[in-house]
């Protein structure tokens, strides 16, 4: 349980305290599946009172259906034009092609993703960066597009964020034991955030932080969970 991924570290020191960050491997989650049985097959045996159970958006959102075939989604022509100027990284597709820029069209409302790039084209001249996905928000970042390095059969679909992913962690909590966190996370090799949690805004600002380097790593890891542990 406690091996690193490649490239990463088992720990990792924050404001002078020392962190364990702990993978979990698991199968493949496939639609279908159902969160609580992952919970406790993989996880509710390895966590402790005073223990962070971090489980990534993408299983969640799994498990909630909101995984599409590629080919099962028609971008329209808006779609397509905008994800031409979307700028690609080597970590994510992100909105960067048409079947991703179409479900965010879907997800947060035509009127809203086109100020988000009416507003980025604009404080791109000026060197500014990031201020679509601060305009179009959460559920625009979350969205996953399938890359060379995604384990199957998510390289081939479209994964959107997760629902109500606050209330996932409450609950994700009440399956765990009496003293241990829960967050939702959103983390790649670029960043993240937190979705949702049972934790206060600075301990969510610490998680961040914590896990800034994606211990859980960006492809083939077949770990969708972890736990960060007190050192």
């Amino acid at each position: 349980m406690s091996q690193a991924n490649d490239g990463k570290e088992l720990s990792r020191t924050v404001l002078g305290v020392a962190y364990d960050r702990i993978p979990l491997r698991t199968r493949v989650v496939m639609p279908g599946d159902d969160l609580d049985e992952i919970i406790r097959e993989y996880a509710v045996d390895h966590v402790a009172e005073g223990d962070l159970l971090f489980v990534t958006e993408k299983i969640v959102a799994i498990t909630q259906g909101r995984s599409y075939a590629v080919d099962d989604i028609e971008p329209r022509r808006l779609a397509t034009l905008l994800s031409r100027y979307v700028t690609k990284t080597p970590y994510g597709i992100g909105l960067g092609m048409p079947e991703t820029m179409e479900m965010a069209l879907r997800e947060c409302g035509t009127p809203r993703i086109l100020f988000a790039a009416a507003v980025s084209a604009v404080t791109k001249v000026f060197g500014r960066k990031g201020d679509f996905y601060r305009i179009a928000g959460d559920k625009a970042r979350a969205i996953d597009g399938p890359t060379s390095g995604t384990i199957p059969p998510y390289n081939h679909a479209v994964v959107l964020g997760p629902l109500k992913p606050r209330e996932v962690a409450f609950h994700v909590r009440s399956l765990v034991p009496a003293g241990v966190d829960v967050a939702v996370v959103d983390i790649n090799d670029i960043g993240g955030n937190i979705l949702g949690s049972t934790l206060d805004r600075e301990g969510e600002e610490r998680l961040v932080a914590i896990l800034r380097d994606n211990p859980l790593g960006q492809g083939h890891q077949s770990t969708p969970m972890g736990i960060v542990r007190p050192a």
